[in-house]
């Protein structure tokens, strides 16, 4: 009897490890409304929970949505049959403080052409540095994996990698990386670091980068004088290219970005110092350095940019939206004719998730990811 009663509570407490187990891998479909707003213009509903930190999403057709975790795993949705299938064949990262894999995009072609785009920290010379790669899917793998650029932005630290991927209409990408914290790259042109690059889709350098030919400048760069932009989106309907990034304690930044031209990091800031209420550079302006267009004080902390175009929300178009980590909502930006920002809103406060990523869909719904492992969709009511 008591043989029996020591293997019953064995197998008692297995079933219980495994069920709690089990509670913790899942992966729970809801489609269900969680949040609707006040003025009944909008409905949240969530797709997804139970994830890493989802931090790229992109549509690959009407109804797949593919969408990065920092920790490495790539996942992709069916978001009609509410499938879940998890890539094979994904890249090694070096997953560590803010590093891991990071944004993934499709540009206009890739129905013709099938290329997918990821940033990603890699691990380098006992150190790591931002990189940018492409690859293919088939079936449930990715394969033809390429790097198109190991940047020169290596560290020591495991802070500021950036980094997102936008496209222009012109056959460009552009990727963002930080400052790796250390804040004299910001003004270095030798390095990658603190900077917005551009290139040819397949990876070579465009004859037209302000720094081509420039002895000891990287042909690769934009713009530079950035500390860390995680939010970056090329607007095709008015040719812009916008970027928002973290500033210090405050002073987070929204910036249209022009070639060539220097965002002052670290001389020019709104931000203050860690450690004390001291202003961080010399001043907030200064001659040849760009002001932005908005400044946060105190910081949301930016995660994520887009400009939004679609048709479902049409008091809504050519609006900025941004996920706040820090203080945790969607925050929307109006600009106007002279391109000021001159109203802003704060979404989804009620929800308390540190949102990571914002993207538009096919129908004009906007997606969200947040750092708690959920992916959501703002649609109309």
């Amino acid at each position: 009897m008591l043989i029996h009663k020591i293997k019953n509570s064995q197998i008692l407490k297995a079933v219980i490890v495994c069920c709690l187990l089990f509670c913790v891998n899942t992966i729970v479909y809801s489609y269900q409304t969680i949040y609707q707003d006040k003025d009944n213009q909008f409905i949240v509903e969530e797709i997804l929970n139970g994830l890493g930190v989802p931090w790229g999403m992109t549509f690959l057709s009407t109804h797949e949505l593919l969408f990065t975790q920092r920790d490495g795993k790539i996942g992709l949705v069916d978001l009609k049959q509410k499938k879940l299938i998890w890539l094979k064949n994904t890249p090694s990262v070096y997953q560590n403080g803010q590093g891991g894999l990071l944004d993934v995009m499709v540009a206009d072609d890739y129905a013709q052409t099938g290329w997918i785009y990821f940033t990603y920290s890699k691990s380098l010379k006992n150190q790591s540095t931002t990189a940018l790669a492409r690859a293919k899917l088939q079936d449930d793998s990715l394969i033809n994996w390429q790097d198109l650029l190991v940047s020169q932005s290596l560290g020591e630290t495991t802070r500021h990698y950036g980094s997102r991927i936008t496209f222009d209409d012109n056959g460009h990408l552009f990727f963002s990386i930080g400052d790796r914290g250390h804040r004299p790259n910001g003004q270095d042109l030798s390095t990658h670091a603190g900077s917005i690059l551009r290139l040819n889709l397949d990876g070579s350098i465009p004859d037209d980068n302000p720094f081509v030919d420039q002895k000891e400048k990287l042909p690769e760069i934009w713009t530079y004088g950035h500390r860390n932009p995680q939010g970056l989106f090329y607007d095709k309907d008015n040719k812009r290219l916008w970027s928002i990034e973290h500033g210090p304690r405050g002073g987070d930044e929204i910036n249209l970005i022009s070639s060539g031209k220097n965002y002052g990091w670290p001389v020019i800031s709104y931000g203050k110092e860690y450690w004390g209420p001291v202003d961080v550079g010399e001043s907030t302006h200064k001659e040849g350095m760009e002001q932005p267009v908005k400044t946060y004080i105190p910081s949301i902390a930016p995660g994520s940019l887009l400009v939004y175009s679609g048709k479902a929300f049409p008091q809504w178009r050519g609006d900025l939206f941004s996920g706040a980590l820090k203080l945790q909502h969607l925050n929307r930006v109006v600009i106007n004719s002279d391109l000021k920002a001159i109203e802003e809103e704060r979404l989804l406060n009620e929800l308390y998730e540190r949102i990571r990523c914002v993207i538009e869909s096919p129908e004009g719904w906007i997606y969200i990811s947040t750092d708690s492992g959920r992916i959501m969709r703002i649609k109309p009511k």
